[in-house]
């Protein structure tokens, strides 16, 4: 695939006003294109509040790359509260979502793909994830899914003859690291007083639950998954298929649901 990757979310408003949120997503960096505008507020700066891990300087990243990513989804939300239900429908290449949900769930949910998308260092490893983007996600779903994308990855390693982590240690890692991000973010809203009222900053807090979520769901064997994968658990995996098997033969063949 060599076009953008599009996905455009669009918000019904408790006043009825639309607000959209456009990515285009580079198929080579995983990065959005465009973006913010300038200028830049000030809080959008790297050094202001900035990530006590953070391996940038200033010299080359003027601005942090997640902030200008929250600057397009935060401004615009003005005086929207965070337990009001809006309207929302997502539209990415595979499908359209529409759906009445909470703001913050809906404004998480595109915070999430900012963040993914950004050119930020330690939110690189999510970069399959916007890709592959699910709109509105669950809790579940999005564990799911980040665990399943760092195993894909794993193996993608072995296959390059690279070292690899079975065990999940390093997704453990990574969200160590995301969580030390979205605490510096919420500093950052919190300390430019930006023109919203709570649905951002409870959004961001969402994403950082989730932060933690990963690690508490490693700790505890997977057990948040553990019951979708009964068959799996219980049964022989399938041999290998012989195409010059008689008919009848027992071979056990798995098809998508």
């Amino acid at each position: 695939m060599t076009d953008p990757i599009h996905v455009l979310y669009r918000f019904t408003l408790p006043d009825q006003r639309i607000q959209e949120y456009r990515f285009d997503i580079d198929p080579f960096s995983l990065e959005r294109s465009g973006g913010s505008v300038p200028p830049h507020p000030d809080w959008t700066r790297l050094e202001f509040q900035q990530c006590s891990h953070c391996p940038l300087s200033a010299d080359d990243h003027p601005h942090c790359p997640v902030a200008l990513g929250l600057q397009d989804v935060v401004v615009p939300l003005g005086a929207l509260v965070s337990h009001q239900q809006i309207d929302v429908e997502a539209i990415t290449q595979e499908r359209r979502v529409v759906m009445t949900v909470s703001a913050q769930h809906a404004v998480s949910s595109v915070m999430g793909l900012a963040v993914a998308s950004s050119a930020c260092p330690y939110t690189a490893f999510l970069k399959p994830m916007a890709r592959f983007h699910l709109p509105l996600a669950s809790l579940e779903e999005t564990v799911f899914r980040a665990i399943s994308t760092y195993l894909v990855a794993q193996h993608l390693r072995r296959l390059d003859g690279l070292p690899v982590d079975d065990t999940l240690a390093g997704l453990d890692r990574i969200y160590q690291n995301l969580k030390i991000l979205n605490d510096a973010q919420a500093r950052r809203l919190r300390s430019a007083a930006v023109m919203l009222r709570d649905a951002g900053l409870n959004a961001l807090i969402i994403l950082d639950n989730f932060a933690q979520t990963v690690p508490m769901v490693l700790d505890e064997g997977l057990a948040m998954l553990r019951p979708s994968f009964g068959p799996f658990l219980r049964t022989p995996m399938p041999t290998p298929f012989a195409p010059d098997a008689a008919p009848g033969a027992d071979h056990l063949l798995w098809t998508m649901p």
